[in-house]
């Protein structure tokens, strides 16, 4: 996908993310979510500790070629076995404690999430870099999986606090065209769903009934693992 694009989607929906949870009570924050057992307060954690790896990447020395795409980044591999998720969840719980109050973290949420917005903008359409998991990718690619965490979990927090999803068109349009490829509103419109409602199932927000799994293997669609 176009850099440009989904750098904008990325800025767009942090700042919805940001908005949201800025002046929230503390008995807000300790709510509970459906990513259990991470809390309001953790789980916003966890998006800021996914978006924070970016800066050592682009520090990092440059492959040579890109060799994942944003879909091959989601295979079924060891970054979702148990192991890794508990590391995940106790990575996130940490940097949780580490602050003394909800305003701290969502403040530092958004230092966060700009200052990455802010180096990535100054890199080249053709830039490419190594995750954590090894992955040799370009960053337009990886930055699509930043807006998946960004949009999707915005959707968890959305829920978890008992508001109406925030979610904007661009994050959903890159997070479809992910799920979907280029003719992703043909397959939507196939289905018979609207955005959101796709994005939940999808992503295992809402289930499927027979149904809709039989249209869904009709179509071809396979979802991604997103863990």
């Amino acid at each position: 996908m176009d850099q440009g694009r989904v750098l904008e989607a990325f800025r767009l929906e942090a700042e919805e993310l940001s908005r949201a949870v800025t002046g929230l009570s503390e008995a807000e924050w300790d709510l509970p979510t459906r990513c259990e057992p991470w809390s309001v307060r953790e789980l916003l954690s966890h998006v800021r500790v996914v978006i924070a790896w970016l800066p050592a990447m682009l520090d990092a020395p440059r492959p040579d070629r890109a060799e994942v795409s944003a879909v091959r980044y989601y295979r079924p591999d060891e970054r979702f076995a148990p192991t890794t998720n508990t590391a995940r969840i106790a990575l996130a719980r940490d940097h949780a404690n580490g602050h003394v109050d909800g305003t701290a973290l969502a403040e530092d949420f958004a230092a966060t999430w700009r200052g990455a917005d802010l180096l990535c903008r100054a890199e080249p359409a053709d830039r490419v870099v190594r995750t954590r998991h090894g992955d040799a990718m370009l960053l337009s690619e990886f930055l699509v999986t930043r807006v998946v965490e960004v949009a999707v979990h915005g959707l968890d927090l959305a829920e978890g606090l008992g508001r109406e999803p925030w979610l904007t068109p661009g994050a959903a349009d890159v997070v479809l065209e992910l799920l979907l490829g280029p003719d992703r509103s043909a397959a939507v419109r196939a289905l018979g769903w609207d955005r959101l409602t796709f994005l939940r199932k999808a992503t295992g927000r809402e289930p499927l009934d027979a149904a809709e799994t039989e249209r869904v293997e009709r179509l071809g669609i396979r979802w991604l693992t997103l863990g």
